[in-house]
């Protein structure tokens, strides 16, 4: 993985990757290149590093109207030039862009390639070697690809061409996500639409062993073993000026400073004409029908996700069970008689979750998915989805996209509450709009938070945060947060569990956060903040307006207590978000970090 592009028509193909690569960048890499096709051959051009790289490594005198890219995020063989895709077969004549993983590559090279000379660490080189050793045998190109394909065991995505046929790209998925993109005199293949948005919005999924055959004026899509598939186009949902960074430093502060809007945004996607917030009738039925939600995520959607199930239980009832989506697919546990999982993605192309949705809908298990991307292969697969209305995320640390989940999950919770007869405490309409107004508040004060970064993370090697209830669950995505854009080793722990052994590593000036935005609990986290500052910790106490007390580091404006997680989690994005800053690091594209992470 992680990001693939292709074009096939009459422009000059160059600009158009590497402008499509650029548009890919968000989801992090560690290397790019491109393969650009006419008539005297393949011109195959990549390096290490980043696309500006790339870009200033091309020749633009060569033309070419038609071209593979690729951005990679290493899984197999470190990054450098050689491992960077698009690798070539030996004779140089098929250059190839995979993502994914193929999990008997080596099996396959010591079966059918003992005699070639691998030049790169990579499973992806082994692909394109084959391809070349069955077309030795005499099988036409297209034949020796879908054989190929029919040996591999993993995911892919793949793009390739071939010197001798350069007015055709050689297309394949299964598992990881891939579209092709219709034009008029020309065609595309991108694995996320944000890609080709420059040249086309109308797309034509592809779905798992399925094989493309792509012209400038033709798209044959068929089965692997070559049955024709006919398949209707969408309109891709994306707004290109959402995808600019616009006057902002970084996407992710535009990000942060979005969220308010957000809010805003998806309180009115979800109420009806009379101004009553509603969910899609088919999923209220799913969910009521169910006695147990599994709710299925990874990361920062996994953090919502528990928040979620703290609005099920305590809103609507529900009994519901938070899984990450990487174990239960491999250890799947014993499930009720009616379960309904529900999959949380921001980029709905997650394969942990990917590879669970499989699962169970094999075993006939409805499922709904809570995405931040419309028509995206979990939305696609999954029997409902309900959408985040976040627009495009391009930071690979998540941020609007974590708030509007937890908006989603409240407002389905309470609906569903609703039409089982529930009692209901709260207007959540009124209440997420107050949120909403918090929000912004917290982002107006961002230079409180800029200098808290510089007292407490600018030179740490470590940092803890504290919480209880729904603050421990705030204080975990905090904590990721920290650790992945500032590289600080953070951890997120319920605040009586530090004792448990934990306080062990506490020393002298150790940064400690501790959210206090839970009334039940204000006095149980400030004991264990006495208990840290007993072993020489730094404490930072972020409190909600009515729980304060003097000392504290930041008053957070007053939301309901089901909506603190809303409000609690701004400081500590921008607290983030400036730490790293003051650290030199790489705010947008954290280093070793992919936003779409599409491998299992």
């Amino acid at each position: 993985m992680c990001g693939i592009v292709g074009y096939i028509g009459e422009l000059d193909a160059k600009e158009i990757l590497v402008k499509g690569l650029e548009k890919l960048e968000y989801r992090g890499y560690d290397s790019a290149g491109i393969a650009l096709g006419n008539e005297v051959g393949l011109t195959v051009v990549k390096e290490k590093g980043r696309v500006a790289d790339l870009r200033s490594a091309v020749d633009w005198t060569i033309h070419s109207t038609t071209g593979i890219g690729h951005t990679r995020w290493a899984t197999h063989g470190v990054p450098n030039q050689t491992n960077a895709h698009p690798h070539q077969s030996t004779s140089n004549r098929f250059s190839l862009v995979h993502n994914g993983v193929i999990e008997n590559y080596q099996q396959l090279q010591k079966e059918h390639l003992h005699d070639v000379q691998m030049n790169s660490d990579t499973d992806t080189e082994v692909i394109v070697q084959l391809v070349e050793k069955f077309t030795k045998g005499g099988m036409k190109t297209e034949i020796a690809f879908r054989h190929t394909l029919s040996l591999l065991q993993g995911s892919y995505a793949i793009a390739m061409l071939d010197a001798d046929e350069t007015d055709v790209i050689f297309i394949a998925k299964n598992k990881s996500p891939l579209l092709v993109g219709i034009g008029e005199h020309f065609n595309v293949v991108a694995s996320d639409a944000m890609a080709m948005l420059q040249v086309t919005d109308q797309y034509v999924e592809l779905h798992d062993k399925e094989v493309v055959i792509l012209r400038k004026e033709a798209i044959e899509i068929s089965t692997l073993d070559g049955v024709i598939i006919e398949r209707t186009p969408y309109t891709a949902e994306l707004d290109m000026s959402d995808i600019e960074k616009g006057t902002y430093p970084h996407f992710m502060l535009k990000e942060i400073e979005e969220q308010s809007g957000v809010v805003r945004k998806i309180i009115q996607k979800y109420e009806d004409e009379h101004g009553e917030l509603t969910i899609d009738t088919d999923v209220l039925t799913a969910i009521n029908e169910a006695d147990r939600l599994y709710i299925i995520a990874a990361g920062t959607s996994y953090h919502a996700g528990l928040i979620g199930k703290h609005y099920f239980e305590k809103i609507a009832g529900i009994p519901v069970e938070v899984h990450i989506s990487s174990e239960f697919g491999y250890n799947m546990p014993l499930l009720s008689d009616k379960p309904l999982f529900i999959f949380i993605t921001q980029s709905g192309e997650t394969a942990d979750s990917r590879q669970v949705l499989v699962k169970i809908k094999a075993l006939g298990y409805p499922s709904v998915t809570i995405t931040n991307s419309p028509g995206s292969t979990l939305s696609r697969e999954a029997d409902h989805t309900l959408l985040l209305h976040a627009g495009p995320e391009i930071a690979v640390a998540s941020t609007k996209a974590y708030t509007a989940q937890v908006a989603v999950l409240a407002i389905v919770a309470y609906v569903a509450a609703k039409e089982r007869g529930e009692t209901v405490v709260i207007d959540l309409k009124r209440e997420l709009a107050i949120a909403a107004n918090a929000i912004q508040t917290l982002v107006d004060s961002k230079a409180e938070m800029k200098q808290i970064a510089h007292e407490f993370l600018a030179v740490s090697r470590n940092a803890f945060l504290i919480g209880r209830n729904l603050d421990y669950y705030v204080s975990l995505e905090g904590a990721l947060k920290v650790k992945e854009i500032s590289y600080i080793q953070a951890e997120g722990f319920a605040g009586g569990e530090l004792k448990h052994g934990t306080i062990a590593l506490i020393e002298e000036g150790t940064p400690v956060f501790a959210l206090v935005t839970q009334k039940t609990v204000s006095l149980n986290i400030r004991g264990n903040v006495k208990e840290v500052v007993a072993r020489g910790a730094n404490p930072c106490i972020i409190s909600m307006e009515g729980l304060e007390e003097e000392g504290d580091c930041l008053v957070l404006p007053k939301v309901h207590a089901l909506l603190t997680p809303l409000a609690a989690v701004i400081p500590m994005q921008l607290i983030s978000y400036y730490a790293a800053l003051y650290r030199g690091c790489d705010v947008d594209k954290p280093r070793n970090l992919a936003k779409s992470v599409t491998v299992e």
